[in-house]
């Protein structure tokens, strides 16, 4: 009689699991693709864009990316309270340490962001945290740290005003932008 008991109890929680498996939902991403395009300055566009989408806890949209040259994003996003670079990070930066190295003369910014959730002081040091984590990045392609400065805004300089999970998202970030 105990067995039995037991066994039933397994099986309850076998099929407990195996319908919420079942009731789990993948995100999907929409990926819009741009036509091929023949000249050499277009053909930097023919990478996939994907529209303003959050992948798990990172922003990978492009509508709110600026560009540091022609199709060259200016930004990158991160994890929330992390300083690590992404996949999609690193794609970015490499398309601006090659930009970079083409263009000698030019000397850059990096500036760190955070969020709105967390203190100050602890914003402004993630901040940094990513800042120098896109500048270390950069400079493992060739781009010298005498042409990088780091800042860190914090929390003080969000680009999405907004209290939810996309504007943290879009918050969290690392932006290149042209010394004066």
């Amino acid at each position: 009689m105990r067995l039995n008991k037991i066994f039933k109890n397994t099986l309850l929680v076998i099929s407990a699991g195996i319908i919420l498996t079942a009731c789990a939902t993948k995100k999907e991403v929409a990926v819009e693709k741009e036509a091929p395009k023949e000249t050499k300055k277009e053909e930097v566009t023919k990478i996939e864009k994907i529209a303003g989408q959050m992948q798990g806890d990172v922003y990978v949209g492009t509508e709110s990316v600026k560009y540091l040259a022609d199709g060259v994003a200016d930004r990158v996003f991160f994890a929330t309270n992390e300083s690590i670079l992404t996949t999609a990070s690193r794609e970015t930066l490499r398309a601006q340490a090659a930009w970079l190295r083409e263009n000698s003369n030019i000397t850059v910014v990096l500036e760190g962001h955070a969020d709105e959730r967390g203190t100050r002081e602890y914003n402004l040091a993630l901040g940094e945290r990513r800042a120098n984590a896109a500048k270390d990045y950069l400079m493992t392609y060739g781009v010298s740290s005498d042409r990088i400065t780091v800042i860190s805004y914090g929390k003080e300089r969000p680009v999405d005003s907004g209290s939810n999970p996309l504007a943290w998202s879009k918050n969290r970030r690392s932006v290149t932008v042209k010394a004066n």
